[in-house]
């Protein structure tokens, strides 16, 4: 009887540690996930003013470059980053993004592509 008793109390032991084991590796697993979504979310929510700005700045590039009457439909870089209130380089990735390009002959002018393709002669 003590026999199997001890053997009884043996196995409890032995089971105990196992599912302590899978239910502390399920804990990190689930922890880790968490910490990795939470930290996604964090990053979302920090640069949403910043996407938000760029979404409002890119719409009135296109309208300004949309616009035929400035040397058909070119604007100096200057003018364009004045206006949207960034500098150069913001500027020049926003306008790439909404599909613009420099000018082959004057590099501060810009254009949208669909009204300045590349088999067109540059001003």
């Amino acid at each position: 009887m003590e026999d199997l008793a001890q053997q009884i109390a043996e196995r409890v032991i032995s089971d105990t540690k196992y599912f302590s084991a899978v239910i502390g590796l399920i804990g990190a697993i689930i922890g880790s996930i968490l910490t990795l979504g939470g930290n996604v979310f964090l990053h979302w929510l920090k640069e949403r003013p910043t996407r938000e700005l760029d979404s409002r700045r890119k719409k009135l590039l296109r309208k300004m470059l949309s616009d035929q009457r400035f040397k058909g439909g070119w604007r100096k870089l200057t003018t364009l980053s004045r206006v949207i209130g960034a500098d150069d380089t913001t500027t020049t990735r926003l306008l790439i993004e909404i599909g613009a390009r420099g000018s082959e002959k004057d590099d501060s002018l810009w254009g949208l592509i669909e009204n300045h393709p590349f088999n067109e002669t540059d001003q």
